[in-house]
């Protein structure tokens, strides 16, 4: 430890009036002598404050501060605390490979999981499909388009019904893929010969008369027997119009894409087209027969139906669950009551949402962190993948080898606002040439 000697006073005046703060200059000049003021880096280390050095003589070799460990600043596990968390613990090294990083495998430690889960981290942090989704789904909008151009000489249908949505009239949406029972299977109250005006057709009534198997189009129906299976799929990438794009699109890039970060491409294409497939199922079933229906909003509430899981399966890491919880259910409600515009089908809402429900409880990554908790997520894995296969098989058998009207008449008012306009949802809910039906 370094001493600092103290001022020699007997250099200066010994008489009775002597001021110890009246130094002589002699004193100074001795002092500076015996002791050297460096500016050398050393000497600037405690906040750029200059300090002593060794002496010269006197025998003092250390050249440590004046005050012990005054030059060394502790460390700290705080940044600004105005602002800033405590430094976390270093993440441990991941070793996933870049194809697992891509579609959200791998294995990371159960605190980690548990962190990411608390700051919003998904296992991946592009969404990748719901981008290409988003592309393709636009795309197919101006395909739609130029055939309606194509067919009545305009871009957006205004006759002989005008299409709010702006797009194109329900005919075209009929040839181009959508959902529409008469297309496939034998519908009693809808016959292949039914007639309904034809694509060109612009007036009301309709002087362009066409059968229904002309409509339906992708070559007709071999053996006179509908048979367009492909009318589940198809939907989910046609839309009614450029507002209904953009409102599931803003849906599709905020929330679904916030999905796929969260459990992985693989895991949220799955999800994805299992709602929005069974939406159709569903709405094929119980939805007017004569309503055309489009669009990804069974997929979309399928993603949604993910959110759901996740926030009950990981209530205690979530932000203000409660909260969370009201708003999740104000944006439920509204999307159902969107369910009731025309092209828009609550069946396929409402179909997706359960399905996604199913799918999701078995595919999203839930954090377990007992062998309990991890127990009972394995049994409601497997319950859940099983009843989503009995509800798929029994809804597309009773699709196609009963009716789905005597099963539930009330069931069409979710789907359906009864007016005078629709027949009060009576009927098949299709404008023929003459009359609704």
């Amino acid at each position: 430890m370094s001493h600092y000697a103290p001022v020699n006073t007997t250099d200066g005046p010994q008489d009775d009036a002597f001021d110890p703060f009246a130094v002589s200059e002699k004193t100074h000049i001795h002092e500076f002598q015996q002791y050297e003021y460096s500016d050398s880096p050393r000497g600037y280390e405690h906040y750029g404050e200059p300090s002593y050095t060794s002496a010269k003589a006197g025998g003092f070799a250390s050249d440590a501060s004046l005050v012990p460990k005054a030059t060394e600043r502790p460390a700290s596990n705080y940044q600004d605390l105005d602002y800033a968390e405590p430094y976390p613990q270093p993440p441990p090294p991941d070793n996933k490979s870049p194809l697992a990083r891509f579609f959200g495998g791998g294995e990371s430690s159960l605190q980690q999981r548990i962190d990411m889960k608390k700051r919003g981290v998904g296992r991946q942090q592009y969404p990748f499909v719901a981008w290409v989704l988003t592309a393709v789904m636009t795309g197919v909008l101006i395909f739609e388009l130029v055939a309606n151009k194509q067919d009545q000489g305009s871009v957006f249908s205004f006759k002989p019904v005008v299409n709010y949505m702006l797009g194109p009239s329900s005919t075209t949406l009929i040839n181009v893929g959508a959902r529409f029972p008469p297309c496939m299977k034998f519908v009693e109250s809808v016959p292949p010969t039914t007639l309904i005006g034809c694509l060109n057709n612009t007036a009301n009534p309709a002087t362009e008369i066409c059968t229904i198997e002309e409509i339906c189009g992708f070559g007709g129906f071999p053996d006179d027997a509908p048979n367009q299976w492909f009318r589940f799929m198809t939907p989910v990438f046609l839309h009614a119009g450029l507002v209904h794009l953009l409102l599931n699109m803003l849906a599709q890039l905020t929330v679904s894409a916030q999905v796929e970060r969260e459990m992985g491409s693989i895991s949220f294409f799955i999800v994805y087209f299992a709602a929005g497939i069974w939406g159709n199922v569903l709405g094929a079933n119980f939805a007017l027969v004569g309503r055309p229906s489009v669009g990804a909003s069974g997929a979309i509430f399928g993603t949604v139906a993910v959110t759901w899981v996740d926030l009950f399966a990981h209530w205690k890491y979530q932000y203000r669950p409660g909260r969370k919880l009201a708003f999740m259910a104000v944006e439920l409600v509204i999307g159902v009551a969107m369910g009731y515009i025309p092209f828009v089908d609550n069946f396929a809402h409402l179909g997706g949402f359960l399905m996604a429900l199913l799918v999701g409880m078995t595919l999203y990554p839930i954090i377990s962190e007992t062998r309990r908790h991890k127990m009972i997520v394995l049994a409601l894995r497997v319950v859940a993948i099983v009843l989503a296969i009995v509800l798929y098989v029994v809804l597309t058998r009773n699709f196609y080898e009963s009716d789905p009207y005597a099963a539930c008449e009330w069931c069409r008012y979710l789907s359906c606002f009864p007016t005078s306009s629709n027949s009060y949802c009576k009927g098949t809910g299709l404008t023929t040439s003459s009359s609704a039906t």
